[in-house]
Protein backbone atom coordinates (compact mmCIF):
# COMPACT_ATOMS: atom_id res chain seq x y z
CA UNK A 1 0.00 0.00 0.00
CA UNK A 2 1.55 3.08 -1.14
CA UNK A 3 0.50 6.31 1.22
CA UNK A 4 1.10 9.84 -0.06
CA UNK A 5 2.87 11.86 2.46
CA UNK A 6 0.90 15.15 1.73
CA UNK A 7 -2.04 12.96 2.84
CA UNK A 8 -1.16 11.44 5.60
CA UNK A 9 -1.69 13.81 9.09
CA UNK A 10 0.34 12.05 11.80
CA UNK A 11 -0.89 12.50 15.42
CA UNK A 12 0.57 15.18 17.14
CA UNK A 13 3.85 14.22 19.70
CA UNK A 14 2.78 13.36 23.11
CA UNK A 15 3.90 15.84 26.00
CA UNK A 16 6.05 13.58 28.07
CA UNK A 17 3.95 13.05 31.89
CA UNK A 18 6.86 14.64 33.85
CA UNK A 19 6.27 18.49 31.97
CA UNK A 20 2.19 17.83 32.80
CA UNK A 21 3.37 17.05 36.34
CA UNK A 22 5.79 20.69 36.69
CA UNK A 23 2.35 22.42 36.41
CA UNK A 24 -0.18 20.60 38.21
CA UNK A 25 2.48 20.41 41.41
CA UNK A 26 2.69 24.35 41.48
CA UNK A 27 -1.06 24.57 40.85
CA UNK A 28 -1.98 21.90 43.55
CA UNK A 29 0.12 23.98 46.33
CA UNK A 30 -1.86 27.07 44.92
CA UNK A 31 -4.68 25.59 45.49
CA UNK A 32 -3.62 24.12 48.58
CA UNK A 33 -2.88 27.82 50.00
CA UNK A 34 -5.91 29.34 49.15
CA UNK A 35 -7.65 26.49 50.53
CA UNK A 36 -5.77 26.90 53.90
CA UNK A 37 -5.40 30.43 53.98
CA UNK A 38 -9.89 30.51 53.98
CA UNK A 39 -9.93 27.91 56.39
CA UNK A 40 -7.93 30.08 58.92
CA UNK A 41 -9.97 33.34 57.76
CA UNK A 42 -11.06 34.95 61.00
CA UNK A 43 -13.70 37.30 61.17
CA UNK A 44 -14.30 40.22 63.41
CA UNK A 45 -16.17 39.39 66.26
CA UNK A 46 -19.65 40.43 66.84
CA UNK A 47 -19.72 44.48 68.32
CA UNK A 48 -22.39 43.91 70.39
CA UNK A 49 -21.87 40.23 71.80
CA UNK A 50 -18.41 41.71 73.24
CA UNK A 51 -19.69 44.60 74.52
CA UNK A 52 -23.07 42.33 76.43
CA UNK A 53 -19.60 39.96 77.68
CA UNK A 54 -16.79 41.87 78.40
CA UNK A 55 -18.32 45.46 79.58
CA UNK A 56 -21.31 44.23 81.08
CA UNK A 57 -24.86 45.65 81.20
CA UNK A 58 -23.30 49.23 82.71
CA UNK A 59 -20.76 49.48 80.31
CA UNK A 60 -19.63 53.01 80.26
CA UNK A 61 -18.84 55.05 77.02
CA UNK A 62 -18.17 58.84 76.45
CA UNK A 63 -17.82 60.41 73.05
CA UNK A 64 -14.23 62.71 72.24
CA UNK A 65 -14.45 65.35 69.49
CA UNK A 66 -12.91 63.21 66.76
CA UNK A 67 -15.69 61.00 66.72
CA UNK A 68 -14.25 58.47 69.35
CA UNK A 69 -16.33 55.82 71.79
CA UNK A 70 -14.04 55.67 74.43
CA UNK A 71 -15.13 52.37 76.64
CA UNK A 72 -13.84 53.08 80.34
CA UNK A 73 -14.38 52.07 84.29
CA UNK A 74 -14.80 54.78 87.25
CA UNK A 75 -14.66 52.48 90.17
CA UNK A 76 -12.74 52.33 94.08
CA UNK A 77 -13.31 55.18 96.36
CA UNK A 78 -14.67 58.36 95.63
CA UNK A 79 -12.93 60.21 98.44
CA UNK A 80 -9.37 59.07 97.53
CA UNK A 81 -6.75 60.19 95.00
CA UNK A 82 -8.16 59.55 91.48
CA UNK A 83 -5.34 56.88 89.45
CA UNK A 84 -5.83 56.89 85.69
CA UNK A 85 -4.19 53.58 84.49
CA UNK A 86 -3.07 52.92 80.66
CA UNK A 87 -2.79 49.61 79.32
CA UNK A 88 -0.54 48.07 76.88
CA UNK A 89 -0.39 47.80 73.03
CA UNK A 90 -3.26 44.84 71.94
CA UNK A 91 -4.24 44.66 75.68
CA UNK A 92 -7.63 46.21 77.49
CA UNK A 93 -8.89 47.73 80.91
CA UNK A 94 -9.66 44.14 81.89
CA UNK A 95 -5.54 44.09 82.66
CA UNK A 96 -5.83 46.47 85.67
CA UNK A 97 -8.80 44.68 87.53
CA UNK A 98 -6.29 42.70 89.66
CA UNK A 99 -4.97 46.33 91.20
CA UNK A 100 -8.67 47.61 90.94
CA UNK A 101 -9.65 44.72 93.78
CA UNK A 102 -5.93 45.71 96.06
CA UNK A 103 -6.33 49.87 95.41
CA UNK A 104 -9.86 50.08 95.29
CA UNK A 105 -10.56 50.80 98.58
CA UNK A 106 -8.17 53.84 98.76
CA UNK A 107 -8.07 55.47 95.53
CA UNK A 108 -10.64 56.08 92.92
CA UNK A 109 -9.36 53.96 89.66
CA UNK A 110 -10.32 54.97 86.15
CA UNK A 111 -9.24 52.60 83.57
CA UNK A 112 -9.74 53.08 79.72
CA UNK A 113 -9.25 50.74 76.23
CA UNK A 114 -7.26 53.24 74.17
CA UNK A 115 -7.87 53.62 70.74
CA UNK A 116 -7.70 50.69 68.55
CA UNK A 117 -8.21 48.43 72.05
CA UNK A 118 -10.59 46.40 73.87
CA UNK A 119 -14.24 48.16 73.39
CA UNK A 120 -13.04 51.48 71.97
CA UNK A 121 -12.53 49.69 68.32
CA UNK A 122 -11.32 51.56 65.70
CA UNK A 123 -11.57 55.98 65.65
CA UNK A 124 -12.96 57.52 62.72
CA UNK A 125 -9.79 60.17 62.96
CA UNK A 126 -7.28 56.60 62.74
CA UNK A 127 -5.19 58.64 65.12
CA UNK A 128 -3.21 55.74 67.09
CA UNK A 129 -0.36 57.88 67.86
CA UNK A 130 0.55 59.42 71.31
CA UNK A 131 -1.45 62.23 70.32
CA UNK A 132 -4.33 60.27 69.92
CA UNK A 133 -3.92 58.14 73.00
CA UNK A 134 -3.67 61.00 74.84
CA UNK A 135 -6.99 62.78 73.78
CA UNK A 136 -8.75 59.74 75.13
CA UNK A 137 -7.08 59.84 78.58
CA UNK A 138 -8.45 64.14 78.04
CA UNK A 139 -11.57 62.54 76.82
CA UNK A 140 -12.28 60.31 79.90
CA UNK A 141 -10.79 63.08 82.39
CA UNK A 142 -13.52 65.66 81.23
CA UNK A 143 -16.23 63.36 81.24
CA UNK A 144 -15.43 62.58 84.83
CA UNK A 145 -14.56 65.96 85.82
CA UNK A 146 -10.90 64.77 86.62
CA UNK A 147 -8.84 68.24 86.77
CA UNK A 148 -5.76 66.31 87.86
CA UNK A 149 -4.69 62.86 88.82
CA UNK A 150 -2.02 59.91 89.06
CA UNK A 151 -1.28 58.63 85.70
CA UNK A 152 0.06 54.71 85.59
CA UNK A 153 0.60 52.98 82.42
CA UNK A 154 2.05 49.70 81.35
CA UNK A 155 3.96 49.19 77.82
CA UNK A 156 2.44 50.91 75.52
CA UNK A 157 0.44 52.82 78.13
CA UNK A 158 3.42 53.97 80.36
CA UNK A 159 4.82 55.59 76.79
CA UNK A 160 1.70 57.25 76.64
CA UNK A 161 1.48 58.20 80.25
CA UNK A 162 5.08 59.83 80.25
CA UNK A 163 4.57 61.71 77.26
CA UNK A 164 1.43 62.93 79.09
CA UNK A 165 3.15 64.09 81.99
CA UNK A 166 5.50 65.55 79.49
CA UNK A 167 2.42 67.38 77.82
CA UNK A 168 0.21 68.41 80.48
CA UNK A 169 2.63 68.40 83.86
CA UNK A 170 0.04 70.55 85.85
CA UNK A 171 -2.39 67.71 85.63
CA UNK A 172 -0.22 64.39 86.85
CA UNK A 173 0.35 64.57 90.80
CA UNK A 174 2.29 61.36 90.21
CA UNK A 175 3.40 59.10 87.10
CA UNK A 176 3.30 55.14 87.76
CA UNK A 177 5.60 53.29 84.87
CA UNK A 178 5.16 49.64 84.67
CA UNK A 179 7.28 47.90 81.80
CA UNK A 180 6.77 51.34 80.27
CA UNK A 181 8.08 51.42 76.65
CA UNK A 182 10.03 54.25 74.69
CA UNK A 183 13.48 54.21 76.28
CA UNK A 184 16.53 53.00 73.78
CA UNK A 185 18.77 50.51 74.15
CA UNK A 186 21.34 50.74 76.17
CA UNK A 187 25.21 50.53 75.48
CA UNK A 188 25.88 47.49 73.80
CA UNK A 189 22.51 45.87 74.13
CA UNK A 190 20.70 44.13 71.73
CA UNK A 191 16.51 43.99 71.37
CA UNK A 192 14.68 42.02 73.22
CA UNK A 193 13.30 38.74 71.71
CA UNK A 194 9.57 39.84 71.83
CA UNK A 195 6.90 37.79 70.93
CA UNK A 196 5.81 35.41 67.87
CA UNK A 197 2.76 38.13 67.38
CA UNK A 198 5.04 41.43 67.25
CA UNK A 199 7.49 39.77 65.15
CA UNK A 200 4.79 38.54 62.61
CA UNK A 201 3.77 42.86 62.70
CA UNK A 202 7.99 43.46 61.39
CA UNK A 203 7.02 42.48 57.73
CA UNK A 204 4.84 44.07 55.20
CA UNK A 205 3.06 40.38 54.71
CA UNK A 206 2.77 40.15 58.16
CA UNK A 207 0.93 43.25 58.87
CA UNK A 208 -1.49 42.16 55.77
CA UNK A 209 -1.86 38.59 57.13
CA UNK A 210 -2.52 39.85 60.78
CA UNK A 211 -5.94 41.77 59.57
CA UNK A 212 -7.67 38.52 58.11
CA UNK A 213 -5.92 35.66 60.01
CA UNK A 214 -5.89 35.66 63.33
CA UNK A 215 -5.71 32.10 65.23
CA UNK A 216 -6.50 31.95 68.70
CA UNK A 217 -3.38 29.47 69.31
CA UNK A 218 -0.91 32.60 67.57
CA UNK A 219 -2.96 34.76 70.46
CA UNK A 220 -1.48 32.20 73.34
CA UNK A 221 1.80 31.65 72.06
CA UNK A 222 1.92 35.88 72.18
CA UNK A 223 0.53 36.25 75.35
CA UNK A 224 2.79 33.28 76.86
CA UNK A 225 5.91 34.76 75.41
CA UNK A 226 5.14 37.80 76.86
CA UNK A 227 4.77 36.45 80.79
CA UNK A 228 6.84 34.55 82.69
CA UNK A 229 4.19 33.22 85.08
CA UNK A 230 2.46 31.11 83.00
CA UNK A 231 -0.27 29.85 86.31
CA UNK A 232 -2.03 32.93 85.45
CA UNK A 233 -3.09 32.18 81.71
CA UNK A 234 -6.04 30.32 81.27
CA UNK A 235 -9.06 29.48 78.63
CA UNK A 236 -10.94 33.03 79.88
CA UNK A 237 -7.77 34.90 79.53
CA UNK A 238 -6.60 33.61 75.85
CA UNK A 239 -10.52 34.44 74.56
CA UNK A 240 -10.68 37.96 75.80
CA UNK A 241 -7.12 38.84 74.35
CA UNK A 242 -7.98 37.06 70.96
CA UNK A 243 -11.91 38.29 70.87
CA UNK A 244 -10.72 42.05 71.80
CA UNK A 245 -7.85 41.97 69.73
CA UNK A 246 -10.88 40.61 66.92
CA UNK A 247 -13.47 43.98 67.54
CA UNK A 248 -14.04 46.02 64.70
CA UNK A 249 -11.35 48.09 63.71
CA UNK A 250 -8.41 46.82 66.15
CA UNK A 251 -6.51 44.76 64.03
CA UNK A 252 -6.24 47.22 61.43
CA UNK A 253 -5.31 49.84 64.52
CA UNK A 254 -2.43 47.24 65.13
CA UNK A 255 -1.19 47.64 61.91
CA UNK A 256 -1.48 51.13 61.63
CA UNK A 257 0.82 51.38 64.91
CA UNK A 258 3.26 48.70 63.70
CA UNK A 259 3.96 51.01 61.14
CA UNK A 260 3.77 54.85 63.44
CA UNK A 261 6.57 56.36 64.17
CA UNK A 262 7.08 55.96 67.86
CA UNK A 263 9.32 59.88 67.88
CA UNK A 264 11.88 57.85 69.97
CA UNK A 265 13.64 61.54 69.80
CA UNK A 266 10.79 62.74 72.58
CA UNK A 267 12.96 59.92 75.46
CA UNK A 268 15.76 62.54 75.63
CA UNK A 269 13.14 65.24 76.84
CA UNK A 270 11.64 62.69 79.87
CA UNK A 271 13.96 64.48 82.58
CA UNK A 272 11.83 67.44 82.24
CA UNK A 273 8.99 65.29 84.27
CA UNK A 274 8.58 66.66 87.62
CA UNK A 275 6.15 64.68 88.95
CA UNK A 276 7.09 62.06 91.34
CA UNK A 277 7.93 58.54 89.46
CA UNK A 278 7.48 54.69 90.34
CA UNK A 279 9.38 52.97 87.83
CA UNK A 280 8.20 49.48 88.03
CA UNK A 281 9.59 46.22 86.09
CA UNK A 282 9.39 42.76 85.91
CA UNK A 283 12.96 41.64 85.77
CA UNK A 284 12.17 38.50 83.08
CA UNK A 285 10.49 41.28 80.66
CA UNK A 286 11.13 39.70 77.44
CA UNK A 287 9.46 42.54 75.15
CA UNK A 288 11.49 45.60 77.13
CA UNK A 289 14.66 44.95 78.21
CA UNK A 290 14.69 45.63 82.37
CA UNK A 291 17.34 47.52 82.42
CA UNK A 292 15.15 50.48 80.62
CA UNK A 293 14.26 50.91 84.60
CA UNK A 294 17.57 52.18 84.95
CA UNK A 295 17.22 54.44 81.83
CA UNK A 296 13.86 55.78 83.27
CA UNK A 297 15.71 56.48 86.72
CA UNK A 298 18.86 57.96 85.61
CA UNK A 299 16.72 60.56 83.44
CA UNK A 300 14.13 61.49 85.96
CA UNK A 301 15.38 62.90 88.63
CA UNK A 302 14.18 61.63 92.27
CA UNK A 303 12.56 58.56 90.60
CA UNK A 304 12.23 55.29 92.48
CA UNK A 305 12.91 51.72 90.95
CA UNK A 306 11.35 48.29 91.85
CA UNK A 307 12.58 45.26 90.09
CA UNK A 308 9.66 42.24 90.93
CA UNK A 309 11.94 39.18 90.56
CA UNK A 310 11.09 36.20 88.25
CA UNK A 311 8.29 38.23 86.75
CA UNK A 312 7.59 39.49 83.06
CA UNK A 313 5.94 42.22 81.17
CA UNK A 314 2.65 42.04 83.11
CA UNK A 315 3.52 42.81 86.99
CA UNK A 316 -0.15 44.19 87.74
CA UNK A 317 -1.08 40.12 86.24
CA UNK A 318 1.62 38.19 87.47
CA UNK A 319 2.49 39.56 90.47
CA UNK A 320 -0.72 41.87 91.61
CA UNK A 321 0.05 41.50 95.50
CA UNK A 322 3.88 43.37 95.36
CA UNK A 323 2.49 45.40 92.26
CA UNK A 324 -0.19 46.94 94.73
CA UNK A 325 2.09 46.96 97.56
CA UNK A 326 4.56 49.08 95.89
CA UNK A 327 2.26 51.65 94.01
CA UNK A 328 0.64 52.46 97.42
CA UNK A 329 3.79 52.68 99.40
CA UNK A 330 5.28 55.02 97.05
CA UNK A 331 2.18 57.01 97.04
CA UNK A 332 1.90 57.40 100.67
CA UNK A 333 5.63 58.67 101.19
CA UNK A 334 5.42 60.81 97.50
CA UNK A 335 1.98 61.99 96.86
CA UNK A 336 1.34 65.82 96.94
CA UNK A 337 -2.41 66.44 96.61
CA UNK A 338 -2.23 70.18 94.82
CA UNK A 339 -4.14 71.62 98.15
CA UNK A 340 -1.21 70.67 100.35
CA UNK A 341 1.18 72.72 98.11
CA UNK A 342 3.43 74.78 100.33
CA UNK A 343 3.49 77.03 97.45
CA UNK A 344 0.02 77.75 97.86
CA UNK A 345 0.01 78.82 101.41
Amino acid sequence: MIVDDEDFDPPPPRRPIFRRKRVLIPLGILLALVAGFLLLLTPDTDRDEMIAKYGGPNAAFVAGPAGQRIHYRDQGSRDGPAIILLHGSNASLQTWEPLVKRLGGTYRIVTLDLPGHGLTGATPDRDYSADGMMDAVDVVAAKLGLDHFILGGNSMGGWVAWRYALAQPARVDALLLIDAAGMPLRKGEKRPESNVGFRVLEYPFGRWLATRVTPRMLVEQSLRGSIEKQAIVDDAMIDRYWELLRFPGNREATVLRARMDREPAMAARVGAIEAPTLILFGDRDRLINPSAAQTFHERIAGSEVVLLPGIGHLPMEEAPDATATAIADFLKRRLVPPSADPETH
